[in-house]
């Protein structure tokens, strides 16, 4: 492929319009097109998008001007599309409309509006396929960067192709990870010689030329710019000079001169256009004229190459307009930004205005700080926490020193944080003064940094706990909603150390956060007299309390049940109520995903993982990892090492690699996540026979109490002690869980109270019936697939073989669908030695065949499918357009040999359980 003005690119021009061709089939992708200034990008890109075939083609290109307005880009792109807006959801529909400003609304994560543009293009492109060309990339606002990100690493079944050209930037190209990248190179020798041959008047000698070619390294910008600055003997005569040419900020500098040739008042002038960098020929005439310039400054500099004039300014090159700016001195350069505050502000534009006074400012301004902290605010209602971050950064940079300017950094870190932006919010949190900073705003910051021990994973978060209690004491007799956030935060925070947490004991925690239900009434109260109950009271007497916190989460609508979510999981735990913990961490996921709060999502489908694998399935724990790893992808970050290590144990690696991984979770700080590790191998050591084992990973864990989550283990310690013969420690812990049934009433508690009772019956008959019958009711898969195998077991050793058998299928058909293989192993060996070996099909063997090949992406969209979801659904679960739920199914159907989802959901099972 070819292009009659674009020498030596034939391959790259190949690249996208392979990109583009498979567009107009429906399938979709993004191309990240990159190289050094002049290089060439933006030629590249309107030879190979300007006249699409048969695609309407969509161009935006980048503007500083536009860097803090959030979303900008975004807008200026999808306008021409806002006839499409209608088909997405409601939530995506209205998360566009308040990112544009066009509507009032909460604030969308920019991941929300990531997914509504994703939405529109594919709609779009249903129309007519969809060539989207981005320009200067580097320069668009980090709103828009995002969101474009989003959507290029999730295009794939779309008539939508995504071409997006940028500088080599470090930001950019961690902002577009995942996304391919064509990095455009200098021209090759014959190319670069004949560009140069072709930009001459005469002819040069093809020695020469080739010297030039090779001395800029195929530069094209270089070429075109040397043939016409020096002319065929000068070139001839440099090509063979020790002075390297100019490329890079070589030519940069080459430019510089040019400037510095002009007439002062041209070099104003250009000086204006560079500062303003909206284009806008209004603008730019009106600081002119501030400036008392003459009226022929910008046709001067025309004539001079450097500038094309018509509805934009726009400069040959950005090396050109950074070499305007940089000609000038500081003065200047502030004299020029005061008069273009004017004329913004004479023209509306209240945002460049505030940017431009404080760029025009020596040292503080507290007026216009105040300006830059309204921008702000506008920023944060459309969404725009990384452009927020930014402005508040530089208002306190202009706030004369004090409370105030400690206030603005903090609140800068917390819009950095909620966008992604650790880095940067750890450092405007290190930019704060503590002498500066009052209670509020010292609470402020020590919420930012626990969160942010969280976020990175810091060792640091065994004390975040610790830090959030510190964070509420600063809250104390300022603003009590805030206080006792902080205190649900801080019980909430130590969950993830959970034994390794330090700084504060769990008895001050408990105080703490009963003192703290008596602040004031509301929801709050009732979560945090719960939360002290359970960490201060025996178990019976803390019931009511966790009960009515339960029910009052329950009752939450689905915004407020963001704040509380996580928390529940605890409270429900405690009660051993496993449907309404699932219903409630279900609900949270729904509303994190519905609000485009990814870091809330992944957050709930981990803890959702981690709680199916007690009193859940190995099965629903893998499918939330597998969402995690599609969420991860979406935005960026790699994928491959997200790892459940209990799941991991339940799955059946070998210990080492579990042991390592938890190991590994423990010398971050996550206590917690290897002390379920450790559970989890302990229950493995159950699973394969191996009670002593067993005895000695469980009985340690128990002795060291922790919260809610050590009663979970005890059906467990209490098999592995009857089976190693510890069986006074086994009564012992048996009439601990019948003492919590007793108390909560749960049928999961009494399931696995009565099945451990069985183990210490000489006739156990009843008890394993009953707790079968319990465990049932509740759907508790892995424990009643548990108990039928214990009561097979002990039929087949009192020679009641036929019993036995009907027990041993239902727990490995159970253990199958679950996907517990370890257990599953364990019934089809006492099976075995029944002489049965039918049961080797269950969930594995529905889905063999052709199933096997499903990828771990095709298999979580057929789960989804068969357990009644729609495309529209799945979409919103695995952060995928329609189209490409549709193509994955349509691959799953044929790989499976079905053509329903009825008869999808018969091969898979029944996922729904």
């Amino acid at each position: 492929m070819g292009s009659p003005g674009l020498l030596g690119r034939d391959g790259e021009l190949q690249r996208v319009g392979e990109l583009l061709g498979r567009a107009r089939n429906g399938r979709g992708g993004a191309l990240l097109l990159t190289g050094e200034p002049g290089i060439g990008k933006t030629a590249l890109l309107r030879a190979a998008t300007s006249h699409p075939a048969g695609a309407q083609l969509l161009r935006v290109d980048g503007y500083e001007a536009e860097a803090t307005l959030p979303f900008a880009a975004l807008q200026r792109l999808l306008t021409p599309l806002r006839a499409h807006l209608a088909a997405l959801p409601e939530q995506h529909q209205r998360a566009l409309r308040v990112a544009a400003g066009t509507a009032e609304g909460p604030p969308p994560d920019r991941f929300l509006v990531g997914l509504g543009v994703l939405g529109l293009l594919a709609a779009a492109g249903e129309e007519a396929p969809l060539v989207c060309a981005v320009d200067d990339a580097h320069l668009l606002d980090e709103e828009s960067a995002d969101a474009l990100a989003f959507v290029a690493r999730r295009l794939r079944a779309e008539s939508v192709a995504l071409v997006v050209a940028a500088r080599d930037d470090p930001a950019l190209v961690a902002r577009t990870a995942g996304v391919p990248v064509l990095r455009l190179e200098g021209l090759a020798p014959d190319a670069a010689a004949a560009l140069l041959r072709s930009s001459l008047p005469r002819a040069i000698d093809p020695a020469a030329a080739a010297r030039i070619a090779a001395a800029t390294g195929g530069n094209p910008l270089a070429l075109i710019d040397l043939a016409g600055e020096l002319g065929v003997r000068d070139l001839t005569e440099s090509s063979f000079a020790e002075e390297p040419l100019p490329v890079g900020r070589h030519l940069e500098a080459h430019y510089l001169r040019r400037v510095r040739d002009l007439p002062a008042h041209v070099q104003r002038w250009l000086l204006v256009a560079a500062a303003d960098s909206t284009g806008a020929v209004d603008v730019i005439t009106a600081a002119a004229r501030e400036l008392d310039m003459p009226a022929t400054a910008a046709e001067e500099a025309e004539a001079a190459g450097l500038v094309e004039l018509g509805t934009l300014v726009r400069f040959r090159h950005p090396l050109v307009k950074s070499a305007a700016y940089n000609a000038a001195a500081g003065a200047e350069r502030r004299r020029v930004h005061r008069a273009l505050s004017t004329a913004t502000a004479v023209s509306g534009l209240v945002h460049l205005q505030a940017w431009h006074a404080a760029r025009a400012t020596l040292g503080t301004d507290a007026a216009v700080a105040d300006q830059l902290e309204r921008v702000a605010d506008l920023a944060g209602r459309r969404g725009g926490l990384s452009s927020r971050a930014s402005v508040l950064a530089r208002a306190a940079e202009l706030t004369p020193a004090g409370a105030q300017r400690a206030a603005r950094r903090v609140a800068a870190a917390e819009a950095a944080l909620g966008a992604g932006a650790a880095r940067r919010a750890q450092d405007l949190l290190d930019d704060v003064d503590g002498d500066e900073v009052d209670q509020v705003a010292r609470g402020r910051s020590l919420t930012v940094r626990a969160s942010l021990a969280m976020f990175t994973a810091d060792p640091a978060l065994t004390r975040a706990g610790a830090d959030l209690l510190a964070a509420a004491d600063c809250f104390h007799g300022h603003d009590s909603a805030a206080e006792q956030l902080a205190l649900v935060k801080a019980f909430d925070w130590t969950l993830p150390a959970e034994r390794m947490a330090r700084g504060v004991s769990r008895r001050e925690l408990g105080e703490r956060l009963r003192a703290g239900a008596g602040l004031a009434d509301g929801t709050a109260s009732v979560v945090l007299h719960a939360l002290g109950a359970l960490v201060l009271l025996p178990h019976r007497e803390a019931v009511p309390a966790l009960r009515r916190a339960v029910e009052e989460i329950s009752r939450l609508p689905d915004e407020q049940l963001l704040l509380y979510g996580p928390t529940s999981v605890a409270l429900t735990t405690a009660l051993w109520d496993a449907p309404a913990r699932r219903t409630l961490l279900e609900r949270t996921v729904a509303a994190a995903r519905d609000a485009g709060s990814l870091q809330l999502l992944d957050t709930g489908l981990w803890i959702l993982s981690s709680a199916e694998l007690q009193g859940g399935t190995p099965r629903r724990a893998a499918e939330c990892i597998e969402q995690v790893r599609e969420l991860r992808r979406a935005i960026g970050y790699d994928a491959e090492h997200v790892v459940n290590v209990a799941l991991l144990a339940w799955s059946g690696a070998p210990r080492e690699q579990v042991l390592a991984v938890a190991e590994g979770a423990g010398a971050a700080g996550f206590g917690g996540v290897q002390a379920a590790g450790t559970t989890a191998l302990g229950i493995r050591a159950l699973a394969e026979g191996r009670y002593r084992d067993a005895y000695a990973v469980l009985a340690p864990l128990v002795d060291d109490p922790f919260l809610h989550v050590t009663p979970l283990v005890l059906p467990d310690l209490a098999e592995a002690a009857v089976r190693s013969g510890h069986r006074e420690r086994a009564q012992e812990v048996v009439g601990e869980l019948e003492a919590v049934t007793a108390a909560n009433g749960s049928l999961w508690a009494r399931g696995t109270a009565l099945r451990s009772r069985a183990l210490l019956e000489d006739e156990p008959e009843e008890f394993f019936r009953e707790a079968e019958e319990a465990l049932a009711a509740w759907d508790l898969e892995v424990e009643l697939g548990r108990a039928h195998l214990l009561h097979g077991e002990h039929l087949r050793r009192i020679r009641r073989r036929g019993a036995a058998k009907e027990q041993l299928r239902r727990a490995a058909a159970l253990f199958e669908e679950a996907r517990a293989p370890v257990f599953a192993e364990r019934a089809r060996r006492e099976l075995a030695a029944l002489g049965d070996d039918t049961a080797t099909g269950g969930a594995a063997g529905r889905t063999g065949g052709a199933g096997a090949d499903l990828t771990a992406q095709e298999a979580t969209v057929a789960r989804l499918a068969a357990a009644g979801a729609t495309n529209a659904e799945i979409g919103a679960s695995l952060f995928l357009s329609v189209n490409t739920v549709d193509y994955h199914l349509r691959k799953v159907f044929a790989k499976l040999g079905v053509s329903s989802r009825r008869q999808l959901a018969d091969r898979l099972g029944d996922p729904r359980g």
